[in-house]
């Protein structure tokens, strides 16, 4: 169902933070990923028809200024945090792939190519 997707989509965003030693989980209540009470991963998702349309956003290492304007998943005053606070150095092309990869396990998708 759509919260098997959810869960999905938000574990592999925390297995993939794993990967760096950050401590990330999900909160039911308020879907995304979170280290420990900070906002760091959101998703975006539509299920039309039987079909889904679905996006992801993990803060990487950018101006966070713009989140104290605005609520984040309705609540007022939760924090927001990004990989560049916990990690030095990254590179987003490896990041990218370790996420789809990380996708693919928890979605059960077959990898062809």
């Amino acid at each position: 169902g759509v919260r098997d997707l959810v869960s999905a989509i938000e574990n592999a965003i925390i297995a993939l933070l794993g990967e760096y030693g950050i401590e990330a989980h999900a909160r039911p209540e308020a879907p995304g990923v979170y280290v420990g009470e900070a906002k760091i991963g959101a998703l975006g998702l539509r299920v039309r028809k039987g079909r889904s349309y679905h996006g992801l956003s993990l803060n990487l290492d950018m101006d966070l200024s713009p989140f104290a304007g605005i609520d984040p998943c309705g609540y007022k005053g939760m924090p927001v945090t990004q990989l560049s606070d916990w990690v030095d150095d990254f590179s987003v092309a490896e990041l990218r792939q370790r996420l789809c990869d990380h996708l693919i396990e928890k979605l059960e998708y077959e990898k062809d190519r």
